[in-house]
């Protein structure tokens, strides 16, 4: 198949499992091709775990998940070194991040501490245990999904953490029809998702979305935005750098995924309040809060930056 089919029969696969919602879906696989970590953001039951899990099981590549409570160690996510008495050494055994694609379901209900042994992993593509540094597979993606922070038994992720998800999406209750159709078809949609990409086949995507054209007037307007975000005067945080790294890489990868080698102003608009709104922080608020005052935010700052013709 060429690419174009590749990328619609990936979506069209998902789009089994979860019913009308065709734009986080494209959100997911946007953020995939551009080598990001997803972070799906809702009230308990509209379909989180089932898109994460929907996504890795399309590909044919490793997948694991691990459901983050409050007594999650980092070692059950990293690996632990096991004293071998034969040898008499210690030998490394992987933890489920050694995996092409991680379900972290719930992150936000486990502790700091638990939360930031994805930091290195999401940033560098590897993991140091005991002074060993262990190289991941390649791909690497984090998929977590979250309840919203004023949900009880929930630990607000840091700034730290949060900036290296690529995006943050919402799903929201499906409409009448789709709930209907969800409700119907239960029973039959078990199992529905199989692999319609090798490992191979995605790396080979990622690699032609990476080739998509951005120019100049295109990254003007992207940084743009970022320095606005730095002196608005009701943030108290603004995008990084690698925020801004990030929509770069997801305009290309939206560009692809809609079947274009170039990338438009429409893209980074369309794109910076889902790969910026959690990264702004307001002021008088906590990390992990506010996520409709960001948006807000996020809209005005766009309103008042001319689009590159």
């Amino acid at each position: 198949m060429e690419s174009r089919e590749q990328v619609l029969a990936l979506r069209q696969n998902i789009e089994q499992a979860i019913k009308g919602k065709t734009e986080a879906v494209k959100m997911a696989v946007v953020t995939l091709l551009s080598r990001g970590h997803l972070l799906i953001e809702d009230v308990p039951g509209v379909g989180k775990t089932t898109l994460a899990a929907s996504l890795a099981r399309s590909i044919d590549c490793t997948f694991k998940r691990v459901q983050f409570t409050s007594d999650l160690l980092p070692s059950d996510i990293l690996g632990v070194p096991i004293f071998d008495s034969k040898k008499n050494t210690f030998e490394f055994r992987p933890g489920p991040i050694f995996a092409h694609i991680l379900l972290a379901d719930e992150i936000n209900r486990t502790t700091p501490k638990t939360q930031s042994a994805l930091l290195e992993a999401m940033n560098d593509g590897h993991v140091t245990v005991e002074n060993q540094t262990y190289s991941l597979p390649d791909p690497f993606m984090v998929i977590a999904t979250q309840n919203p922070a004023d949900h009880q038994g929930t630990y607000p992720l840091p700034e730290s953490q949060l900036d290296r998800f690529t995006m943050r999406i919402r799903l929201g209750y499906p409409d009448g029809s789709d709930e209907r159709a969800i409700l119907l078809q239960a029973a039959a949609s078990s199992g529905i998702v199989k692999p319609v990409l090798t490992r191979d086949e995605l790396l080979s995507l990622q690699k032609e979305a990476e080739q998509v054209t951005l120019e100049e007037s295109l990254v003007d307007y992207l940084l743009a935005i970022v320095h606005a975000t730095r002196h608005h005067r009701g943030l108290s945080l603004g995008i990084s750098t690698r925020g801004a790294l990030f929509l770069q890489r997801a305009a290309r990868a939206l560009a692809f995924v809609e079947g274009r080698g170039y990338c438009l102003p429409d893209d980074i608009k369309r794109l910076a309040p889902l790969v910026f709104s959690h990264r702004i922080l307001l002021k008088g608020f906590s990390p992990g809060q506010a996520l409709h005052g960001a948006d807000a935010v996020m809209t005005e700052i766009l309103g008042a930056i001319p689009v590159p013709l």
